[in-house]
């Protein structure tokens, strides 16, 4: 996806900001675990109102017309969906791009062979630590093992498989032998989240700053190393812009060349500018849009009335509105910041959540005063 991203290779779009969505599609919100920082605060029991199979069906047409360039099927629990495989399937013959959120309980040896065939381009895992640690995150003994195999059976298959981290006050600590544990496995795709603070998510601590910055720093060294090694793997950060800058502040003190490719791919992309409301959108359970999975607090619409495409491109929303241009919104900090073409003004639903301000800075933005500086520049 490096051609959405940066603007670099066939199918790229002339800018960030005018790219279709990728679409994260919550098409069930029922769940087998009862994770501590679920978006959803989903649970194993039926949630009325959710789309039925006709409007699933006018969901896929729709988003295959209007050229998305992927859907993520997420949940809840996706694969606990009664038809989601049909569902896939039906995607699939749609020429949709198809990547999967899952806990990888439900991946058995068959289920993995059933993604491969279906053509699923990736399939993300949740992992929150090791063993116990996991365990606790989602609410339920032996699910570690699970996970553990549901690599294993993807890997077996040649299905192309990743693990996804959401760092917290829980795991960061671990962080070494999470590493160890991609590296050991052999996962090819690895995606650490910074915390957001939706659903049950609302409930844990913050992780302090310092901390942050330690974790994005040792991340940063064992990719390096990977590659030194010759095993090179995809490593990305999730749900915080500001990583951006500070991995090129890295690069400017340790390798300038690399640095200034780096400055050309992060300006394009514009960070949280061109994300929640223009390079990713949701659809949630109910069939309502929003611009990220994690902001359900603002509607911009439902599928269920209007097709999502007409409501991605109503330019009468005043909140998506702003959204798509934001800088001229933003106060404090982020308005002032030297990194703001690369940065975006961070997580704006984050800043939400946790000052009731929707243009606020972003409270977890792990850069320092003297760093983020204008006369700095």
């Amino acid at each position: 996806m490096d051609h959405l991203r940066y603007g670099r290779g066939h199918g790229a779009p002339a800018t960030a900001a005018g790219r279709r969505p990728i679409v994260v599609w919550n098409i069930t919100r029922r769940c087998n675990l009862k994770c501590l920082h679920c978006y959803q605060d989903s649970d194993s029991r039926h949630y009325p109102g959710e789309l039925d199979w006709q409007q699933c069906q006018s969901v896929v047409d729709d988003l295959a017309q209007f050229k998305v360039p992927a859907l993520l099927l997420s949940g809840g629990e996706p694969m606990i969906h009664p038809r989601f495989f049909e569902l896939a399937e039906y995607a699939a013959g749609k020429g949709l791009r198809l990547t999967l959120s899952t806990n990888g309980t439900l991946i058995d040896a068959e289920n993995a062979r059933r993604l491969k065939d279906i053509g699923f381009s990736y399939v993300g895992i949740s992992l929150d630590g090791m063993g116990a640690t996991h365990d606790h995150f989602r609410g339920r003994s032996g699910a570690f093992e699970k996970a553990v195999a549901a690599f294993r059976h993807c890997k077996a298959v040649g299905q192309k498989v990743g693990l996804r981290l959401t760092l917290s006050s829980h795991n960061i600590d671990d962080l070494d032998n999470i590493l160890d544990f991609i590296e050991r496995e052999d996962i090819e795709r690895v995606c650490f989240y910074h915390l957001v603070y939706s659903g049950r998510g609302a409930e844990l601590v913050e992780v302090p700053h310092e901390k942050t910055r330690a974790a994005i720093d040792k991340i940063l060294d064992r990719t390096a190393r990977w590659v030194a090694e010759g095993s090179p793997r995809e490593v990305l950060t999730v749900d915080q812009p500001v990583d951006g800058p500070y991995v090129y502040m890295r690069l400017l003190r340790e390798n300038p060349e690399r640095a200034e490719r780096a400055w050309e791919l992060l300006n394009w992309n514009g960070g949280g500018a061109n994300s929640s409301g223009t390079g990713i959108s949701n659809i949630d359970t109910q069939g309502n849009v929003h611009p990220d999975q994690f902001w359900h607090s603002l509607t911009l619409g439902n599928v269920k009335d209007r097709p999502f495409s007409e409501i991605w491109t109503n330019r009468d929303h005043p909140e998506l509105t702003a959204l798509r241009n934001r800088k001229e919104h933003l106060t404090g900090r982020c308005a002032s910041c030297r990194w703001l073409n690369l940065c975006g003004g961070g997580f704006r639903v984050r800043a939400l959540q946790m000052t009731g301000d929707f243009w606020a800075p972003d409270p977890s933005c792990y850069l320092r005063d003297e760093e983020t500086a204008l006369e700095a520049v």
